[in-house]
């Protein structure tokens, strides 16, 4: 087994300041490329999708569940299978309190191509609640890429897909796959992602930080109790 070098508190301590130096570098480099995202124009959904979840039938609209914003994981579940992707599962695992997120106007839920009648007792079996929806006979997961068609064969990968409301017209804003997830399952990870950010004052471009009406950013934090949904 390799191990790291044994050393002095003083030179330990001389080693992370030269580290620091670059994780603050590389935490200047992920706002630059959070405010390109941000940037990135978006495409209104004209067409109609068609899902199942815990309240029976909804479209796309509903799955924001009233709120501003949408964050989709494409959770790997094909139709024939009889449980969840693993790697998913482990992700889904990660993801904290989803108070934090529905406070930013934004609210994170799963679709999978299975039917509903095999995702309930899976996500029974997990302990998780967070909305999963089944787009199974549906095209959406084939229309934003999460599903691939090869040699006639389809084929799930892991990704997430954000979405903005305005009024009853849905757009997407951005969609990553594979090692593009790495990183998230935090409220910030999600937020950083769609087009409004973590909705702070000092994010560019500027104005969007009180476009769900919500207090601005960490000012508006609360004990996940506390909010008002």
């Amino acid at each position: 087994m390799s191990l790291p070098e044994i050393v002095s508190r003083e030179r330990w301590r001389a080693a992370r300041e030269e580290l620091l130096v670059k994780e603050k570098e590389a935490t200047r480099a992920r706002d630059a490329l959070n405010t390109e995202r941000r940037r990135l124009p978006m495409v209104a959904i004209e067409r109609e999708y068609l899902f199942e979840g815990g309240d029976g039938k909804a479209t796309l609209a509903d799955l924001f569940q009233g709120r501003g914003q949408l964050v989709v994981y494409h959770f790997m579940f094909a139709p024939e299978w009889d449980a969840g992707c693993r790697s998913c599962s482990a992700f889904l695992d990660q993801i904290g309190h989803l108070a934090h997120l529905k406070a930013r106007g934004t609210t994170l839920a799963a679709v999978s191509r299975a039917p509903y009648t095999k995702i309930l007792p899976f996500k029974a079996r997990m302990g998780w609640t967070l909305p999963w929806y089944a787009a199974h006979g549906d095209d959406f997961n084939l229309d934003f890429e999460a599903t691939l068609s090869q040699d006639g064969e389809l084929f799930d990968r892991p990704g997430v897909s954000c979405f903005l409301r305005d009024g009853d017209q849905v757009f997407h804003t951005y969609s990553t796959f594979a090692r593009g997830l790495d990183g998230l399952g935090s409220t910030t990870s999600f937020l950083d992602l769609t087009a409004l950010g973590r909705q702070e004052e000092w994010e560019e471009p500027a104005g969007r930080a009180s476009a769900l009406g919500a207090p601005a950013g960490s000012e508006g934090v609360r004990y996940h109790d506390e909010y008002e949904d």
